[in-house]
């Protein structure tokens, strides 16, 4: 008996995805459990698994195309079956909704074949969603078009070559323009974004550390963390662990908002997300129990959680469970900002590039190595003050790197 493989929950809120690659093709043979198809979620790009063993009868979505949760990806049956067409049960008027051509509702059952002079709704029409998404791109009637598919289903290439009314042309009054669909990573990105700056009352405050002392000491162990880890050892694991010592001096900036409950919820564990600039997005890794690694651990771990979102491979479960985010964009040259709090976390820190600057140190204008830090908070989680404590301890640790490795291993 066939079975219709719909797009599975895959939790933390998932709603849909992008088809990105088929992995099969209607007529191969899959074992249970085989990958089937690459579909990008808000999260990361997912291998989705075949529920059973048989044959693919039918593929309902194209590359490029979103897929809700529920809906159905694929069928699969055996050797000699042929997959049904989806089509959608003809309703009365009084059951009918106003609006009943949506992209991607699937029909359960045959209906009656009308006459050719009677008036027809596009629920009473065999096609397959993609092609009745197809149809409203080209701004195309489907009870006006003459199927020649098998049962009367309306294929594509029935659909004619009609240009839609709606195609926004390349160029405005000023000249030519690209359009770029917004899909994926970037789409989710910018979601969250918007939701971060409509539910939180953001805040930054910037400051600044002469981390001269950690370039010296960071230059001194990279060499050795490189023989005997084979890791490039960077300054993330240092900043990780001076802003788990600032959090626990100062817990308020380790939380979240209960909007719900009206409750400022403090964490008494440090998961700390690093953001990962890909391709068209970001991708925020989260290091679990932050304060429980060595300054090697976390640096193997940063390594690691970065190559896997750069290739797209990185486990759901790495992206949950964050109570406080760093971005890096002074690897990208920037230096002060204010970075966007990765809801529903109250605080972020941005982190600048390194830069040489004049400093007054023992009476003396020196030149010492700087490092720009901004902080954005959630003003209703606490006051400025405690942000400003928070900086100046953080401020201290980076400064007095020292004592970053009284708890280093080996």
């Amino acid at each position: 008996m066939a079975t219709e493989f719909k797009f599975p929950d895959l939790g933390e809120g998932i709603a849909e995805g992008e088809v990105k690659k088929w992995l099969v093709k209607v007529g191969d043979t899959v074992t249970k459990d085989q990958s089937i198809a690459e579909v990008e979620t808000d999260k990361a790009v997912v291998e989705i698994p075949s529920p059973v063993a048989g044959k693919v009868l039918r593929l309902d979505h194209k590359e490029g195309e979103l897929v809700q949760v529920g809906e159905v990806l694929a069928v699969i049956g055996e050797d000699d079956e042929i997959a049904q067409t989806p089509v959608v049960p003809a309703a009365t008027e009084e059951e009918r909704p106003p609006s009943v051509s949506v992209v991607g509702e699937l029909p359960r059952e045959e209906v009656v074949v009308t006459s050719a002079t009677q008036k027809r709704s596009p629920r009473d029409v065999s096609a397959m969603p993609a092609v009745r998404k197809a149809a409203r791109d080209k701004d195309v009637d489907v009870t006006a078009v003459k199927a020649t598919g098998p049962s009367g289903q309306v294929l594509e290439s029935d659909l004619g070559t009609k240009q839609s009314v709606k195609t926004v042309p390349k160029f405005d009054i000023y000249g030519y323009v690209d359009r770029v669909p917004i899909r994926g990573i970037r789409r989710t990105t910018a979601k969250r974004m918007l939701e971060s700056q409509q539910r939180t009352a953001a805040v930054t405050s910037m400051e600044q550390a002469d981390v001269t002392r950690l370039v010296g000491m960071r230059e001194r162990l990279k060499a050795v963390m490189k023989e005997q880890k084979g890791v490039n050892l960077t300054y993330m694991p240092f900043i990780v662990t001076a802003i788990v010592r600032a959090l626990k001096l100062h817990p308020l900036l380790n939380s979240m908002i209960d909007d719900e409950r009206e409750e400022l919820v403090i964490k008494k564990y440090y998961n700390i997300g690093v953001a990962v600039a890909i391709d068209d997005g970001l991708m925020v890794p989260v290091i679990k129990a932050a304060d429980q690694k060595s300054l090697w651990e976390l640096a193997e771990e940063i390594a690691m959680l970065a190559k896997t979102a750069q290739e797209r491979k990185i486990d759901l479960a790495d992206l949950k469970g964050g109570t406080f985010s760093i971005t890096n964009y002074g690897v990208f040259g920037g230096t002060y900002g204010t970075p966007i709090i990765n809801y529903p976390e109250t605080a972020i820190l941005g982190i600048g590039r390194i830069l040489d600057a004049p400093l007054v140190v023992d009476g003396t204008m020196k030149v010492r190595k700087v490092l720009p830090l901004s902080l954005t908070f959630d003003h209703r989680a606490y006051d400025g003050a405690v942000a400003a404590k928070f900086l100046r301890d953080l401020v201290r640790l980076l400064e007095n790197p020292e004592e970053l490795l009284l708890d280093l291993d080996g």
